[in-house]
């Protein structure tokens, strides 16, 4: 059967509130009265921002509550984007056991097989690869329209970055690392600090990932110098990767 690249599965998870444009519908200016009441109405009371990150409305921070997971069901992976040195942010998760999802080899860094791309996937895997199915959080703040997460080589590692995309949103974070450069997919693993967790809307969960963390981490004073771009190094034979893994039987991840 051919294969189905899905982010999240569409019937377990909750469509995202969107925004509605409300449009004038006479070309005529509002009394002068009456926008200084509209514009009272609409202002939302500042949340307690952390330090170096923008405030968020408390509306926007109360919506969506971050539930834990189970992290051995996930992987992590600086996917290439075609034959270039570029990669980007793919998470793979096991949500049940029925077929292995991804193999992972030895070392550092360690090459993920995507053995989700030679299957129907479908109610036996999940496949997050890009903003629409993870963004950064930091404690009670979603950063999802602040910040984005991107795999920058650095030097002779690939890096996971947080980045800042308004000014004065915070500083730039060095969120995973693959430990080493290679061909093809690599694993990406968190600092501390960091860990994955999941979305929740009114107590039930979403097919959305957060790459969360409880606080600024310490590190994030020397980020800079980490993440600084580099020249692409020469071509490096991957690592090898194992054959699929024999899981375990665990309780499947509620969706």
């Amino acid at each position: 059967m051919p294969c189905r690249w899905a982010a999240y599965d569409p019937q377990t998870a909750l469509p995202e509130p969107r925004a509605v444009l409300i449009e004038p519908t006479s070309s005529r200016p509002l009394p002068r009265g009456f926008r200084a009441l509209l514009a009272a109405t609409l202002v939302l009371p500042a949340a307690t921002a952390l330090p170096g990150v923008t405030a968020q409305p408390a509306a926007a921070q109360a919506l969506f509550a971050a539930a834990e997971v189970m992290p051995q069901r996930f992987v992590l992976v600086a996917a290439p984007i075609g034959s270039g040195p570029r990669a980007q942010l793919n998470i793979y998760e096991q949500v049940n056991d029925r077929r292995a999802c991804f193999a992972v080899g030895e070392g550092r860094p360690a090459a993920v097989n995507p053995l989700l791309s030679t299957f129907d996937f479908t109610g036996i895997c999940s496949r997050y690869i890009d903003a629409n199915g993870y963004s950064l959080r930091i404690g009670g703040s979603d950063l999802a329209t602040s910040y984005r997460l991107l795999v920058r080589n650095s030097g002779s590692d690939a890096l996971l970055v947080a980045l800042p995309t308004k000014s004065g949103a915070g500083p730039e974070m060095v969120v995973a690392r693959a430990g080493g450069k290679a061909n093809g997919f690599l694993k990406l693993e968190l600092e501390p600090g960091w860990r994955l967790m999941r979305r929740q809307f009114r107590g039930r969960n979403l097919g959305h990932l957060y790459v969360y963390a409880d606080s600024l981490p310490s590190q994030v004073g020397q980020a800079g110098a980490a993440i600084a771009p580099a020249a692409p190094n020469a071509a490096v034979a991957a690592p090898a990767v194992p054959a699929p893994p024999v899981l375990l039987a665990a309780p499947s991840q509620p969706r």
